[in-house]
């Protein structure tokens, strides 16, 4: 008896304590509930072939059709659009492109937006996003000449030269300090540029700045160089370093005929008596504008039955210059104004008889006639600056004159010698 129940307990005891293995499979059949972190996976576009497709914008397109047409999906246009950057894709113009990169699995890999030549945003799949950069491309830049001799005006002169209506515009300014296209040219007066012109893959861009250039006036020669100071500010110098600009423009706006001189003993058009006429009379179209001739502050600002409206500017504590007769006044007294802001409009307020500006220059207080009064020069080049303006502008300088030498070498053995 006593065996049989020792071996009775050590049946209960045996399924009491499963063994090891039965312990394993019922931890096993335990659920588990387990965290993954998805993570895109990185391709190397390097090593991966794109198929590339090109679609230009037309009339009517938007970033939809484009995709439509390229065979992608409304899912990509939403991905895209909603990146960083993806809103310079809203506003497509007719002549850019889109390039679209796909993969074996015609899943879209890049998107490439060329904005112009020179700028193109870059759009890549990391997942179902896309990073965007922007890539600029600089420019290869060449050197032009042109020269040519006035006949006419300068506008057309300049265009028988072959030069876009930018750089006339542009050698007017660098020049328009001594010299008064409108008056002062004549027949016979040449002029020679040096100037940048701006390529990519061997097409042209566009024209860029003058760099050098020379203007003969009534057999007076003015030239004038281009140069970029140490802090990324460019003007234009003459070869001593004085610069072109001056203190004060020749005359405050850009449209006019002189109407009326400076004239001491003129009759007066409406009292018909000898007043002495102080300033100059451009005439012009109503509503044109009026520059500050130079820098300053406004002294006076307001209506006279005489004057209409007016503008007064003091410069400094030599000059004055008056402007009268606006039709609307663009600043208040007490205001400072820059060189060529603009401070009103040409009108025919107050004692006037059509639209016009009627311009005074004071020295000292003493009115001198705002077309021949010598004009202060503006700052020249620093000292600190002199010795790297030198080494800038002389190469400069050296190769228009080449290029003016080459001209009037050519010139010479066109004309034939005459015969003994």
């Amino acid at each position: 008896m006593l065996i049989a129940m020792t071996l009775s307990c050590l049946i209960l005891l045996g399924f009491s304590f499963p063994n090891e293995q039965t312990v394993t499979a019922t931890l096993a059949s335990e659920p588990i509930a387990i965290s993954i972190e998805s993570k895109p996976v990185q391709i190397d576009d390097q090593n991966t072939k794109l198929q590339w497709r090109t679609e230009k914008v037309g009339n009517g397109d938007n970033l939809s059709t484009l995709y439509q047409r390229a065979n992608l999906s409304a899912v990509d246009v939403y991905q895209i659009s909603s990146s960083p950057k993806g809103k310079s894709l809203s506003n497509l113009y007719p002549g850019e492109s889109l390039r679209f990169g796909t993969d074996e699995s015609n899943e879209l890999r890049e998107v490439h937006y060329a904005k112009s030549l020179l700028e193109t945003h870059v759009f890549t799949r990391q997942g179902t996003r896309y990073t965007a950069e922007k890539r600029l491309r600089e420019p290869e830049i060449l050197l032009a000449y042109r020269e040519g001799v006035i006949q006419d005006s300068l506008y057309l002169s300049g265009k028988r030269a072959n030069l876009p209506d930018k750089l006339i515009m542009e050698m007017a300014n660098i020049f328009g300090w001594d010299i008064d296209f409108v008056f002062d040219i004549r027949p016979g007066d040449s002029f020679s540029l040096l100037y940048e012109e701006r390529f990519i893959d061997g097409e042209k861009l566009s024209v860029g700045k003058i760099i050098a250039g020379s203007f003969t006036n009534r057999k007076k020669t003015l030239n004038a160089v281009r140069y970029t100071d140490s802090t990324g500010t460019s003007d234009y110098f003459t070869p001593e370093g004085l610069s072109m600009r001056k203190t004060f423009l020749r005359t405050p706006l850009d449209i006019f005929r002189i109407s009326s001189g400076f004239n001491l003993r003129r009759k007066h058009p409406i009292h018909k008596k000898i007043m002495a006429h102080r300033g100059v009379d451009y005439a012009a179209p109503r509503g044109t504008p009026v520059y500050a001739a130079g820098a300053g502050k406004v002294i006076e600002a307001g209506y006279s039955k005489a004057n209409g409206n007016y503008v007064f500017l003091q410069h400094g504590q030599t000059y004055v210059t008056k402007y009268l007769h606006l039709n609307k006044k663009k600043v208040r007294k007490g205001q400072a104004v820059k060189q060529k802001q603009l401070i009103g409009t040409v009108g025919s307020t107050g004692y006037s008889t059509g639209p016009h500006l009627h311009y005074e220059f004071l020295v000292n207080g003493v009115h001198r006639n705002p077309r021949t009064v010598k004009l202060p020069q503006a700052k020249p080049i620093v000292t600190s600056e002199k010795i790297a303006f030198q080494a800038a502008i002389t190469p400069i300088l050296v190769e228009l004159a080449q290029y003016q030498q080459r001209t009037q070498l050519a010139l010479k053995e066109s004309v034939p010698s005459n015969a003994n």
